[in-house]
Formats: structure tokens, C-alpha cells, sequence
């Protein structure tokens, strides 16, 4: 399927979604904390959706009831299913390997044909480090974890992805020792786990840091129930920025700021060094953008998800946008990096592509172009906003934004945006 993008001005209100991160937080958490819990602001997304699944097959109750969550569980693994189906999420597939360690029962952990791409290997040596048997298709999904595991001391890389120590740090105080992690080299991502550590410590769990995105040290402890309210999500805020930035007459965006942290919100500081003004009151945030960008370089290492949001700014701007330290972001849910230099080539942005982002000018000329958004949410959300400026555009798989941002077609065509399924 695909859609048909027309130029556009946007005007009006619009809501940004609740945080998918700390969405997936919450629920693993109250799954593994006993009682109940309650889950306010809860994004409801293909994504989050494999969570809930996920933890009801590890013995949560869970009840929806509109945008909140409530989670009952005996804060012990008492599995419904020895088969669990991340579908498109890596956090979910992440995460419930390492709680699937707890148990054990073998589990059998798969996703779609997307997921089935994305490195799951040192968080398997990891827990295999750790006492659990676990088995891969060449380091990826389908995986199979059979613990269970203990705790101890571990050591695992950093430069692939915090969601593998975030994993390691949630099931780390259901063990019988608790575990001493080991980060290798440079931490990439590293906000996420100050998001892991800030989640933990809502469900009364205490991480020890002995040095920074390097050593951690988790005991036995016990999870409590609590009530925990999703902020909004930067990482989609920052697409909603971009197109304010590109496309915004009179754009105000709502947005639940919470006091969690969120490394997306680098967006900001990143758009007012390119010369916007960004102006934030109570929860309205509204921007005044100069004709033209002053472009800059960015380092990505700490917030890969910007990268799409960023890269479509080089429509509008004067000088260079040079984006590097972002590697990872070839393992998302797809090789974000080259996608994003084939496809914005296509609209006449002149690319070039390195091994750890891209710099981006200009088109002396866009033009409209068939997009292929490689069935990747973030990229198929920004190349909508960039066919809205250059105009004259298709872009492919809009099924799927339900992975963060389920109503972004409908939220946009209400502030004047023209994103026609055809």
C-alpha cells in the first residue's frame, strides 16, 4: 500500500503520543513486581501491544481501560505460553528474553520477517554466561532461552544496543545473587538506560552505579506495585518539530513533559542551533523557523531515533547538516542510514553516505519522488513531512506507524497536511 503526498501547510493543534519506551518499561516492571499496578497515558501500539501479550504469557492479568493499563501479578514468571511473538518490536523480544531466562521452561521468542533481521547474539551470550541455554537462527530471531539463571558477574558490548543491558538490568534483582554488569567499550544509546534505571526505581528497585554506562551493580531485590504516568514521546515529538520547522504556519503541538528522562529531547537544543526558535509553554510548544537552516553536525550516538527528523530538515537549510556517531541506526528496524540517502536522494538532497551517518545539503531543485519507506515506521512519518514540502509524492507501508503512532495520518490531515491512501 501506499500513499499519495501533496504540498501542504499545517495549522492548528495536535497531541504528541505517549512515550513507547517507558510504555514497555512499565509493563515488563509491574509484570515483575507483585500486586497491582496502574499504567496511565498508555501508548497503545502494534509494539506495545506485543508487551502486553508478551507478559500475559509470563502470567500478568492485564485490563485496558481507554489509555490506561492495569497490571495484577504475583511478581513471579508463571508462564501461559512457551512461544512469544515480539512482531515488530525489538525492546519486546529484548526485554522478555532476558525475563525468559527466569524461568525453567524453554521459550521460543520470534517476530516478523523485520525482527527476524535485528542482532540478538551478545544479549544471548550474555544470559548463556549467566547459566541460561539459548539457541538463535545465526545470532537473530527465532531464539530459544532456557533458564534459570542466577546472577553473577557479566560483561557485554555497548555499541550495538543499550536495549541488551537494559534487559540484563530489569531481571537482574529476580535473581538469586543479583547481577555485576560489565559494559565494554563505548555505550551507545545511553539515555535509554537512564530511562531503564529511572523506571526501576518508580517500581522500588535501587540500581548501584560504580561507574557510569560502564559498571553497575543490581542485588536481589523486590519489585512493588505503583502507579506510573507515560510522559509524551520526544522520539515522535522530534518528527512533529521537523514538520513544524518545514511545513508550520500556525502549529502548536500538546505534549505531557513528565519529569523521566528522555535523550529525544536533544531535538531541541539541535533545532535552535540550526537557528529555530523554540518557544515552550506549560505543555504547548510552538517554534518560529528563519527562511532557511543554518545546518550543523550532530552527534547521534546518544538518540538514533532523531536521525530521520533531522535528515529531512536538509530540504530547508543553507549549509551542510553533517550527522555522524549514529552506526546503530543501521540495526534498527531496518539499515536506517543507507535508506534514508537512497530515498532523500530521490527528492534531489544532495547525500553522502558514511559509514556512521550522513551529510545532507540542500537540493539545488527537489522534486517529487516515489519514496520507499522500507516498512519502517520513523522513516515512513518523515518522508510524509518531506513529500509535504517538496510535494508530488508516494510514500510506501504507511501500516506501519501502528508500531509508535498509530493515528499520525488521521492526527496530520487534521492540521492541513494531504496524506492520501492510494
Amino acid at each position: 500500500m501506499k500513499c499519495k503526498i501533496e504540498k501542504a501547510r499545517l495549522s492548528g493543534k495536535i497531541s504528541c503520543p505517549p512515550n513507547k519506551s517507558y510504555t514497555h518499561r512499565a509493563i515488563f516492571l509491574s509484570t515483575l513486581a507483585k500486586g497491582q499496578s496502574k499504567i496511565s497515558n498508555v501508548l497503545l501500539s502494534r509494539d506495545t501491544i506485543a508487551t502486553i501479550s508478551a507478559c500475559k504469557s509470563f502470567g500478568a492479568k492485564i485490563r485496558k481501560d481507554d489509555s490506561n493499563l492495569t497490571v495484577e501479578s504475583a511478581g513471579e514468571i508463571n508462564l501461559q505460553s512457551t512461544h512469544i511473538d515480539a512482531s515488530n518490536s525489538g525492546t519486546t523480544i529484548r526485554i522478555a528474553a532476558a525475563i525468559s531466562s527466569l524461568s525453567e521452561n524453554k521459550v521460543t521468542l520470534d517476530g516478523d520477517s523485520s525482527l527476524r533481521k535485528r542482532p540478538m547474539k551478545l544479549l544471548l551470550d550474555a544470559l548463556q554466561s549467566l547459566g541460561a541455554n539459548c539457541t538463535s537462527t545465526d545470532g537473530k530471531p527465532p531464539i530459544t532461552v532456557q533458564g534459570k539463571i542466577t546472577g553473577g558477574q557479566v560483561t557485554i558490548p555497548g555499541s550495538v544496543s543499550s536495549q541488551f543491558i537494559s534487559a540484563l538490568m530489569i531481571v537482574a534483582p529476580k535473581t538469586e545473587r543479583g547481577i555485576e554488569l560489565n559494559i565494554e567499550g563505548e555505550l551507545v544509546s545511553k539515555p535509554y538506560l537512564e530511562a531503564t534505571i529511572a523506571s526501576m526505581k518508580k517500581f522500588g528497585v535501587m540500581v548501584e552505579t560504580i561507574s557510569s554506562y560502564k559498571k553497575y551493580k543490581i542485588p536481589k531485590q523486590d519489585y512493588v506495585s505503583a502507579n506510573f504516568e507515560i510522559p509524551s514521546d520526544f522520539s515522535s515529538m522530534a518528527l512533529l518539530l521537523s514538520a513544524a520547522v518545514l511545513l508550520g504556519d500556525d502549529f502548536e503541538i500538546h505534549a505531557s513533559m513528565g519529569d523521566l528522562p528522555q535523550g529525544d529531547k536533544e531535538i531541541i537544543s539541535h533545532l535552535q542551533k540550526m537557528g529555530v526558535r523554540i518557544n515552550i509553554n506549560n505543555n504547548t510548544i510552538t517554534v518560529n523557523s528563519p527562511p532557511l537552516l543554518d545546518g550543523g553536525r550532530f552527534d547521534l550516538s546518544n538518540t538514533p531515533d532523531l536521525l530521520p527528523a533531522m535528515a529531512i530538515l536538509a530540504l530547508k537549510t543553507r549549509k551542510p547538516i553533517d550527522i555522524y556517531n549514529v552506526k546503530h541506526a543501521r540495526f534498527k528496524e531496518t539499515d536506517r542510514i543507507a535508506v534514508l540517502a537512497r530515498e532523500l536522494a530521490n527528492l534531489g538532497v544532495q547525500v553522502q553516505e558514511k559509514e556512521d551517518g550522513l551529510i545532507l545539503e540542500a537540493p539545488g531543485h527537489s522534486k517529487g519522488a516515489e519514496l520507499d519507506s522500507a516498512d519502517d515506521h520513523r522513516l515512513f512519518m518523515a518522508f510524509c513531512i518531506a513529500g509535504m514540502y517538496v510535494g508530488n509524492c508516494t510514500v510506501s507501508d504507511p501500516e506501519s506507524v501502528d508500531v509508535s503512532y498509530p493515528s499520525f495520518i488521521d492526527d496530520m490531515n487534521k492540521v492541513g497536511a494531504k496524506i492520501l491512501p492510494i
